[in-house]
C-alpha cells in the first residue's frame, strides 16, 4: 500500500513547463523538481531560458532547456518530437505560456486578440497535443493547463482574455474526455490575483491592491509559492483519478460575492 509521501512522489518523472523563465512558471519549475521530478524550462529567449536554469539548479534541482515558440506548430512539433528522441519521454505537461492585453472591448484591437488567442489557447493545443502523441503509446502522462479565475469571472478591460481562459477550462475537459481512456490525466490550474510579472501594472497600482484585498476572502494577493501543491498534486499519483478538474486557487474569490 503506497504512503502519503509515496502518493506525491514525483521522482523520476520528466515534466516541461512552458513559458518557465519567470513568475508562475518558475515557480512551478521549482516546486516539481522539489518532489523530485526532473524539470524541462521552455521559453523563447535564450538568455533568459539559461538564466532560469541556472538559478533551478543552484537550488538542487535537476534541469533541461528546451527553447522554442509555442504558437509554431512546425516548432512545437519538432521540438518535442526531438527531445522523446534524444532525451526520453516528457510525462509531464504544465502549459503556461500566456500573456495579457488591456484595452476596453469597444476599442481592443483586432490584432492583439489574436496575439492573445494564438499565446493562450493555441499553443495549449499544440503543445498539449505533441506531447500527447508521445504519452498515449505509453498509457501514461500528466497534463496540467493554466486557466485563471477569468476562467469563470470577467472584469472591464481584458474580455479577450477571460475568453481565452475560459477556453482553456474547456479545452482542458476536452483533452480528459478524449485522453483519459488512454491512461492521460488532464487537469487544470486556476488562479487568482497572483503578484507576477504579468501582473505588475496591476500589483503597482494602490486603488486596485485595496479593491483586490476587499473582495478577497483571504485578503491579499497570492504568493506563486502557493500554486505549488495544486500542481505536484495534479502530476501525481495521488491525483490518478482526477481528469477534466479546474482546481481554483484564488483565496476565495470566486466563492464570495
Amino acid at each position: 500500500m503506497s504512503t502519503a509521501s509515496d502518493l506525491f512522489d514525483l521522482g523520476g518523472r520528466r515534466a516541461l513547463i512552458t513559458g518557465s523563465s519567470q513568475g508562475i512558471g518558475m515557480a512551478l519549475a521549482r516546486g516539481l523538481a522539489s518532489a523530485g521530478a526532473e524539470v524541462v524550462v521552455n521559453g523563447r529567449d535564450g538568455a533568459k531560458l539559461d538564466r532560469a536554469a541556472a538559478a533551478l539548479e543552484a537550488d538542487g534541482a535537476r534541469v533541461r532547456t528546451l527553447p522554442f515558440d509555442v504558437t509554431d506548430a512546425e516548432a512545437v512539433r519538432a521540438a518535442i518530437d526531438g527531445f522523446e528522441a534524444d532525451t526520453g519521454p516528457i510525462d509531464i505537461l504544465v502549459n503556461n505560456a500566456g500573456m495579457q492585453h488591456r484595452a476596453p472591448l469597444e476599442a481592443f484591437p483586432a490584432e492583439a486578440f489574436a496575439r492573445l488567442m494564438t499565446t493562450n489557447v493555441t499553443s495549449a493545443f499544440l503543445v498539449g497535443q505533441a506531447c500527447a502523441r508521445h504519452m498515449i503509446p505509453r498509457g501514461r502522462g500528466r497534463i496540467v493547463n493554466i486557466a485563471s479565475v477569468q476562467s469563470a469571472l470577467a472584469r472591464p478591460g481584458i474580455a479577450p482574455y477571460t475568453a481565452s481562459k475560459g477556453a482553456i477550462a474547456n479545452l482542458t475537459k476536452g483533452m480528459a474526455t478524449d485522453w483519459a481512456r488512454h491512461g492521460l490525466n488532464c487537469n487544470a490550474i486556476a488562479p487568482g490575483y497572483f503578484d507576477t510579472p504579468l501582473n505588475a501594472a496591476l500589483v503597482s497600482d494602490p486603488e486596485f491592491s485595496a479593491w483586490l484585498e476587499k473582495r478577497t476572502p483571504a485578503g491579499r494577493w497570492g504568493r506563486v509559492e502557493e500554486l505549488v501543491g495544486a500542481c505536484v498534486f495534479l502530476t501525481s499519483e495521488a491525483a490518478s483519478f482526477v481528469n477534466g478538474h479546474t482546481l481554483y486557487v484564488d483565496g476565495g474569490i470566486t466563492a464570495s460575492l
